[in-house]
């Protein structure tokens, strides 16, 4: 095949990926208040069926495609029994209906996020130079998701999951188009041997204040994952779901920065600014509205790129740089099971329980923002005085700045 028809084809296969999730996941709590009224606990247990999925199925999957199961048709099999998951949800009221659902939905969804991966991968002669330009299509979906929703204005009904049911539905039958990509047989180590291999990467002390640093920063996290659409309708700003796709627009172009400010700043302040963000979006939240003070909705809601980008993705290269090099792929996928699974499992609980704490009596399901996003904030603001004491400073034992010798053996010129 074509190397510019298979970068097409891989880059489409992105975009349906993640489509699919900016469709129903962004304005799921607008739904699940204002159409179907449930509790700020219930709209944040639901919220964390995502974090349950990526700690639960990922492995499995992952082993069904390293040694039984073509991936291409593995994906097929979970996006087409998603789409009957998807809509099924969309057609139940009760809570518990809804959560089990969604549940069974997520262990379908959340594995094919590492699948397209690794098939994109197994066709790319230098995967480090070319996926960039591929998965770049999938944070494009995302937003054209959010466009039309918000477009739309559906925000508070169940059509967003049926329109992401139906895309699922297109994105199996298209795995079944995509390059053959078979199981290799591969033979992985053993469960415990793994895990306790996984394990060892966070001896360093270094290493070990990020994963704790990762935990705990990501429970304050899903606060905006699973509250920000719900704070936005609430508030009165139309087209909520259309201005939430500045984030990702500002995720991509805070992409372009990371090698400029990872030279000026290091490790260690890359990570702080990450975190101060967050403080600084909740805050802004808090204090902010649709009239006089928009811009304050707005500035929080660009803030993703710094908040996402300078965390999760300069931690992604401090892992890559610190871990062994036969243990990096374990010590990513430990970093993974403790921020999108361990750390936002945590965080639906506590956000559901702080959303339920601040519910205005009498109001028909309206809450109380201020004290929601401030608890938020100081959360994220514990976090970051934590690590900035404890983690080690990025010198060497000559007192360069380490992340200084990592940009040039990187060949990141100097500004």
């Amino acid at each position: 095949m074509n190397a510019g028809i298979l970068k097409f084809r891989l880059g489409s296969m992105m975009f349906l990926q993640y489509f699919i999730w900016g469709a129903w996941y962004v304005t799921l709590s607008t739904w699940l208040s204002e159409g179907l009224h449930l509790s700020g606990q219930q709209i944040g247990l639901v919220a964390g069926t995502t974090a349950v999925g990526a700690m639960v199925a990922p492995f499995f999957m992952g082993l069904l495609a390293d040694k039984w199961v073509a991936t291409e048709k593995l994906l097929a099999l979970l996006h087409i029994t998603g789409a009957l998951l998807l809509w099924t949800a969309s057609t139940e009221t009760a809570f518990l209906a809804v959560y089990t659902i969604l549940l069974l939905y997520c262990l379908c969804y959340m594995p094919t996020l590492a699948l397209t991966n690794s098939l994109a991968f197994r066709h790319m002669r230098d995967p480090q130079a070319e996926f960039g330009a591929v998965r770049v299509l999938g944070t494009l979906g995302w937003i054209v998701a959010g466009l039309l929703v918000g477009t739309l204005r559906i925000e508070a009904s169940a059509v967003p999951l049926r329109i992401a049911a139906g895309c699922s539905l297109l994105m199996g039958l298209y795995c079944l188009t995509l390059p053959s990509t078979p199981a290799l047989g591969q033979t992985r180590i053993p469960g415990g041997s793994l895990l306790r291999r996984s394990l060892g990467v966070l001896r360093p002390r270094r290493m070990a204040v990020f994963a704790l640093a990762s935990l705990l920063i990501c429970i304050p996290l899903q606060f905006y994952y699973a509250f920000t659409n719900l704070f936005l309708n609430q508030t009165g700003v139309a087209h909520a779901a259309s201005k939430m796709t500045g984030g990702q627009i500002s995720e991509l172009a805070c992409m372009l920065l990371i090698p400029v400010f990872f030279r000026r700043l290091g490790v260690k302040y890359m990570l702080s600014a990450g975190m101060f963000a967050w403080v600084l979006r909740y805050l802004c939240f808090a204090y902010g509205n649709p009239d006089s003070r928009v811009w304050m909705l707005w500035a929080g809601i660009l803030a993703h790129g710094i908040c996402y980008d300078f965390f999760f993705v300069t931690g992604q290269i401090f892992i890559d740089r610190e871990a062994p090099d036969a243990l990096r792929a374990s010590a990513q996928g430990l970093i993974s099971f403790l921020t999108y699974g361990a750390g936002m499992f945590i965080g639906s609980y506590v956000s559901g329980a702080v959303v339920q704490h601040f519910t205005i009596a009498n109001s028909g399901g309206l809450f109380a923002w201020k004290p929601i996003w401030l608890f938020g904030a100081a959360a994220a603001a514990i976090v970051l005085i934590g690590f900035l004491l404890v983690f080690p400073a990025d010198r060497d034992s000559s007192g360069k700045s380490t992340s200084l010798k990592q940009a040039e053996e990187a060949g990141i010129p100097a500004l």
